[in-house]
């Protein structure tokens, strides 16, 4: 950096040179490049701090590297592990949400028949809305099993306790409609999304069901008892 030379005075022989001491001269030298013409290039404040924590990631890395088999090759392997892991469980689980601890009735306050909500199952699967196919498909199902009296009329009953009870008069079933209550909470609670095939699985118990005879545990089987008694002679 240069300084536009001060002007000089005649010198004598005699006069003596002229000097200046170590603290003035910073001092004069601090001021004039605290001048704001020295500074209009000058990174901003956001730019400093964005550098230095880029070289703090740096110096981070470095040193991870250093601690890695394989230097750096062997760091961005595991990193790229980490990453393809975590896109694998959001791929496989969804979005999280909070499950409630106690799920909600499975019907609404607004009876309908299992014919109704096969009918509204199969329009949402027409347009492949598959969230709500299933969720009403499971809905035809228990239905239909309390039109046949296989379940008592329960307003309050979850998919899951219906699959339970549904199970005991329906024990070759019993396995498939635990997973059709899982697929119902899963959609309806879980924040997942159905597919055709969820739903396709569901409309062949729905199918499988009404044509499978249920198994009656209550039935009482009593055998009548003659007693004879000898005629007086």
């Amino acid at each position: 950096m240069r300084f536009a030379a001060a002007p000089l005075l005649p010198r004598t022989g005699d006069d003596p040179p002229v000097t200046i001491s170590r603290d003035p001269a910073r001092e004069a030298a601090e001021r004039e490049l605290s001048k704001p013409m020295y500074h209009e290039h000058d990174p901003s404040l956001l730019q400093r701090a964005l550098n230095t924590f880029w070289d703090w990631v740096d110096d981070l890395f470095s040193a991870a590297a250093g601690a890695t088999p394989g230097g750096g090759f062997g760091l961005l392997v595991i990193i790229l592990a980490v990453v393809l892991l975590g896109v694998a469980l959001w791929w496989r689980l969804g979005t999280p949400q909070r499950i409630p601890r106690s799920a909600p009735a499975l019907f609404d306050d607004r009876p309908r028949s299992a014919a109704e909500h096969r009918a509204t199952s199969e329009a949402h699967a027409a347009r492949a809305h598959w969230n709500q196919a299933v969720q009403e498909r499971m809905r035809a199902i228990v239905r239909a099993l309390e039109e046949r009296a296989l379940l008592a009329p329960h307003p309050g009953r979850t998919a899951d306790e219906a699959a339970a009870e549904a199970g005991r008069t329906l024990p070759a079933h019993s396995g498939r409609l635990r997973s059709a209550a899982h697929e119902f909470d899963d959609v309806t609670y879980g924040g997942r999304t159905a597919d055709e095939s969820a739903y396709l699985r569901l409309a062949e118990l729905d199918h499988d069901l009404d044509r499978t005879k249920p198994l009656l545990t209550n039935t009482a089987h009593t055998t009548p008892s003659s007693n004879h008694q000898g005629a007086a002679t």
